[in-house]
């Protein structure tokens, strides 16, 4: 039986001919990765070993993006203990206020992942580097210490599951769209430990930018991973933003897939994601009531990047954010912000009554730029929509695509722009 993408890539990090769904290995790894929340914890656990070195002060990024700039005093505390491990290690890529970024936008647009990767961070979302056909997955802090120390790391070999993506998404459906209907299909655990790998003449209407907010969605279905094929889009990208060598692995005619599902692109309308799990979505064309919104978050390490932002400033530019909603806009690296600056996108956000924020993942998990009070309601391009996720427990955050959020930033209540 042949293998998957995925299956072929661990087989060659952990230099055997074959691997098998089950099957547990330890693959040497490209890249660890942790952020100001979790690289602490992996320091502490790294006290605990005797030798206490990194394998290789190159193949490891700590980004400093969840609560940057320091919103309190514990951040500040958690951000100096990374910083003083990243200068006592000679960390190579390190990154902090000035040249920050939220860490799945910041990573591939410097150059660090690229195809046929071997990557695990202590973050979830780290399956976003499977837009460029690497593999990669969220880990704890424990294993990110043991990443750290040894550039190994055991894994479960994941069957998989296909998607065959045909058609052309019309305007104003993007990947969120995609990976919010794929969410909706199959749940929050129909991917539980597999990979999901996404096929079909389909993929080359979507983006790169598209492409990494539906690997980063992966793991909001459960999946140990995402993954795409890699062809002149991917190619393109990695060239354009940097110089390792990357390897292109391609899935076996005869490997073996759990399910397969067929999704046409062109049948696809805007999504959107109600409280409180991502998998409880609804068509936008079916919200038959109006759903009134306090807060408007675009942004993110899903849909912070400059097609994102191009979109929602299309969407709203030459109008109003709507009376008694506060828009706030987080473009996801210090490149993309200086990006929109040039193009003319900050003044499109700030002259329709919208802020602008630095880098950082911020109102997302809860941070702050945009904690939300009991009761009230936002419409954002985050990943997560869980009871709690952007402030009071009893808040609510409807997920959605930066052209959704940006009409309904504008109209007051969940829409979608006029096609």
């Amino acid at each position: 039986m042949g293998m998957t993408m995925t299956q072929k890539i661990l087989a060659a990090h952990a230099g055997l001919e074959s691997v098998k769904a089950g099957q547990l290995i330890e693959a040497e790894l490209d890249l660890v990765l942790g952020n100001d929340i979790t690289t602490p914890v992996a320091i502490d656990v790294m006290k605990g070993i005797k030798n206490d070195k990194v394998f290789d002060r190159e193949k490891i990024a700590l980004v400093m993006d969840h609560f940057i700039p320091n919103k309190d005093i514990k951040s500040a505390e958690n951000c100096k203990c990374c910083r003083e491990f990243a200068l006592k290690h000679e960390i190579t890529n390190y990154f902090d206020v000035g040249k920050m970024g939220i860490e799945h936008a910041l990573l591939p647009e410097s150059g660090l992942t690229v195809a046929g990767d071997c990557i695990i961070g202590a973050d979830s979302h780290t399956c976003t580097y499977g837009a460029l056909g690497a593999f990669s997955t969220g880990v704890g802090s424990t294993d990110m210490a043991a990443g750290m120390a040894t550039g190994k790391a055991w894994f479960k070999v994941p069957s998989a599951i296909r998607f065959n993506l045909i058609g052309k998404p019309s305007k104003w459906v993007s990947g969120k769209d995609v990976i919010l209907h794929i969410i909706g299909k199959i749940g929050v655990d129909g991917a539980l430990y597999r990979s999901m790998e996404f096929t079909g003449d389909g993929v080359r209407n979507l983006s790169i930018d598209d492409r990494f907010t539906i690997a980063n969605m992966a793991i909001e279905a459960g999946g140990k991973n995402g993954i795409f094929p890699v062809d002149d889009i991917a190619e393109e990208y990695m060239k354009s933003h940097g110089n390792r060598p990357y390897k292109v692995y391609e899935a076996d005619s005869d490997a073996e897939y759990d399910e397969e599902y067929t999704i046409d692109l062109s049948e696809l309308r805007p999504v959107v994601a109600f409280p409180h799990l991502p998998e409880n979505t609804r068509v936008i064309d079916d919200i038959k009531e109006k759903v009134t919104v306090d807060q408007a978050v675009i942004g993110s390490c899903t849909n912070g990047r400059i097609s994102d932002l191009r979109i929602a400033a299309e969407v709203i530019r030459g109008k109003r954010i709507a009376d008694n909603v506060r828009c706030i806009v987080i473009p996801a690296t210090q490149k993309i912000y200086l990006t929109a600056l040039e193009e003319g996108l900050i003044k499109d956000f700030i002259e329709a009554g919208a802020i602008v924020s630095t880098p950082t993942c911020g109102p997302c998990l809860g941070g702050y730029m945009g904690i939300l009070a009991k009761g009230e309601r936002c419409i954002s391009t985050t990943n997560r929509n869980f009871v709690g996720r952007m402030g009071d427990t009893e808040s609510e955050v409807y997920l959605a695509s930066p052209a959704v959020a940006a009409a309904s930033a504008v109209a007051g209540f969940i829409t979608a722009p006029e096609v």
